[in-house]
């Protein structure tokens, strides 16, 4: 009788241990798909040309988001965090494009939602463009979306990792990293936003020939408005 008690309450343990890791394991799969992932609002032109923003260096000044794509249209970059090493690896592959964008006449920005300390002198080496502080973060809305310890079991995430790691980016933990990013791809005047790619898990950047080819329709529907 006693053996018996013995072997019920054992494979009432391996039940339990069986139970729990299908559940962790179970959990794991479903955090690796898209169903717990912050749901995205898309902005409107309205919601982002108020925006107010100021310079960064010794005289700031405010001005409406506006004026960087009122004239020539604008690709935009809403960077979680300067610091941030996935956030610079993909300001130095948007980077790349500064030629391309150059002979379109479309100007390239960055936007960052605080400034400490010397976190953007140091992001701007990555990244070919001015930088601008968006302190209410409006960009980064109008749903902020945050990631919080779910980037620690999404594949992606770590496949993101690695593949910085490899391409020699170094970061630090300066600075609030956990709402996501974002790239905009904006029209001049009233064209609109062209592209908007909202960043879904850490590292997760826009396609640039998507980005490329957003601005190339800025460059033609601006001449023919000088037309």
């Amino acid at each position: 009788m006693f053996d018996l008690s013995d072997q019920l309450i054992t494979m009432g343990l391996w039940s339990i241990s069986i139970g729990a890791f299908g559940a962790a394991v179970a959990g794991i799969l479903l955090a690796n798909t898209d169903f717990f992932l912050s749901q995205t609002e898309k902005a409107t032109l309205d919601y982002l040309e108020e925006t107010e923003l100021k310079t960064i260096g010794e005289e700031p000044r405010l001005f409406k988001a506006k004026d960087l794509w009122e004239r020539d249209g604008a690709v935009i970059m809403a960077v979680r965090r300067p610091g941030c090493f996935l956030c610079r690896e993909e300001a130095s592959g948007l980077s790349t494009l500064k030629p391309q964008l150059d002979q379109l006449g479309v100007p390239l920005y960055a936007i960052v939602k605080e400034n400490i300390g010397n976190e953007v002198e140091h992001f701007q080496p990555y990244f070919n463009g001015k930088v601008f502080l968006d302190a209410k973060g409006q960009f980064y809305g109008p749903q902020k979306r945050k990631m919080m310890l779910l980037g620690l079991v999404r594949l992606g995430v770590w496949q993101n990792f690695r593949r910085a790691w490899k391409g020699g980016f170094e970061g630090n933990l300066e600075g609030e990293g956990l709402i996501l990013g974002g790239m905009f791809v904006i029209g001049s005047g009233k064209q609109g936003i062209l592209l908007e790619h909202r960043e879904k898990e850490f590292g997760d950047k826009a396609n640039l020939t998507a980005v490329l080819d957003a601005a190339r329709k800025i460059s033609k529907q601006t001449a023919q408005n000088d037309n």
